[in-house]
């Protein structure tokens, strides 16, 4: 975390980009960054490689390896990942710590400013509703994770141990799970050495295979994934562990470490890969059958922050259209009264300028109305196509209203990778 707190201010300075948020995870590298107007996104590439690699791509090799996305496509893109819905696992809530603490990190930094951190917000504010209002991240869908939750299940309320046997990082993860519940474990292994190791880190106990296969304690479940060419509990060992206790043996092992067939005979409760495996594909069908309603969440949130962006982009466009048909009444207005009715009292040219005024106000209504719909209907990509032939002050006007640093810049399609 230090490290990165040194490294994302020159990664922004590199990039060129006016706020940035740098969200890593064990199989993912997220980088949302507030682009310059003037340069578009697809250079971004290279310029994201040199930063990251400290050397120049070669040709092709970024847009290879890099995918962009812009405007409300990046949108979309971030409250896909938070809610957990572009994971490998899909549903996984992990994502969404992940995110928060890279836009807490980047806010502490002083990277993220009003526009990232708007939309992580909102990007969170999603993930919670998804997880809260669908059974998307209901099941397991690892089979660690679903080999550990029955071996809780077998523990629950026996004070025998559990045994880990194989030291890899399948039995790693198992173990630094049960022991995060309290769990009293073992680890078994062919070379005692890595036994102790993994033991001192779970606060458990050691012992060599050899050992375990001649006198294994009274166990309440076994999980075994050690890398073995044959059962390393056959027949015989069975039979030591049947009468030492009846636990549950789950076995991860490819080839299977627990002789099937003898663990059926003597009556011990065997939970193999091709069970875990259907467990795995049963949760994982029961998560793609809630992926409807988790994405219409992300939908009505991404009309929702649309409507908002659009209104907030269009409230200044609508002040300069507004103020340049007063201008242009008003003009108007001074020209008649220096000609033609140059001969009016003052009460009268009063009278005549706030007419003028009112009635520049009423015209401007229709097209400021209709702006809106347009908006609504096709996005501000359109109006801006629309004011594209603007004269050259209402295109300044406009331009100026366009620069609000608070908003995420239109998307470019051509920038969609």
């Amino acid at each position: 975390q230090e490290a990165r707190a040194h490294a994302l201010p020159r990664l922004a300075a590199q990039l060129g980009a006016s706020e940035l948020v740098y969200v890593a995870t064990c199989n993912r590298v997220e980088v949302a960054f507030v682009a310059a107007p003037a340069i578009p996104l697809s250079a971004y590439r290279p310029r994201l490689w040199r930063a990251l690699r400290g050397a120049e791509p070669e040709p092709g090799a970024a847009e290879r390896a890099l995918r962009i996305w812009g405007g409300e496509g990046a949108i979309e893109h971030l409250f896909l990942v938070a809610s957990g819905l572009d994971s490998a696992r899909i549903g996984e809530t992990e994502i969404a710590a992940q995110v928060r603490a890279a836009h807490d990190l980047s806010r502490e930094l002083g990277l993220a400013g009003p526009r990232l951190s708007r939309v992580f917000d909102e990007a969170l504010r999603v993930a919670r509703r998804v997880h809260a209002l669908t059974a998307v991240s209901n099941g397991h869908v690892s089979l660690a994770e679903i080999a550990v939750e029955r071996v809780r299940a077998a523990a629950h309320g026996s004070r025998a141990p559990i045994a880990l046997l194989g030291v890899s990082p399948m039995t790693e993860r198992a173990g630094r799970a049960l022991a995060a519940s309290g769990a009293r474990l073992c680890v078994v292994n062919r070379t005692l050495a890595n036994a102790q190791r993994l033991a001192a880190e779970l606060g458990a106990a050691a012992l060599a295979l050899d050992e375990f296969r001649r006198d294994p304690p009274p166990l309440c479940a076994l999980l075994a994934a050690a890398s073995a060419p044959e059962p390393l509990l056959d027949r015989e060992v069975l039979e030591r562990v049947a009468q030492a206790g009846r636990p549950l043996l789950v076995d991860m092992g490819v080839p299977p470490n627990v002789d099937a067939r003898a663990a059926r005979e003597l009556g011990l409760e065997r939970v193999g890969m091709d069970e875990l495996a259907a467990v795995a594909a049963h949760n994982r069908d029961a998560r793609l059958g809630e992926l409807g309603d988790a994405r219409a969440i992300v939908d009505a949130a991404l009309d929702a922050i649309a409507r908002r962006m659009s209104a907030r982009r269009l409230g200044p466009m609508q002040a300069a259209l507004h103020e340049r048909f007063r201008l242009a009444a008003a003009a108007k207005t001074e020209q008649l009264l220096r000609a033609e009715l140059s001969g009016l009292d003052d009460a009268r040219r009063r009278a005549l300028r706030e007419f003028g005024d009112a009635l520049a106000r009423q015209l401007a209504h229709l097209p400021s109305s209709g702006l809106c719909a347009l908006a609504d209907r096709h996005g501000m990509d359109a109006v801006e196509s629309f004011f594209a032939s603007a004269d050259p002050d209402l295109r300044a006007a406009l331009e100026r209203a366009l620069a609000d640093e608070s908003l995420p810049r239109a998307a470019n399609p051509e920038d969609d990778a």
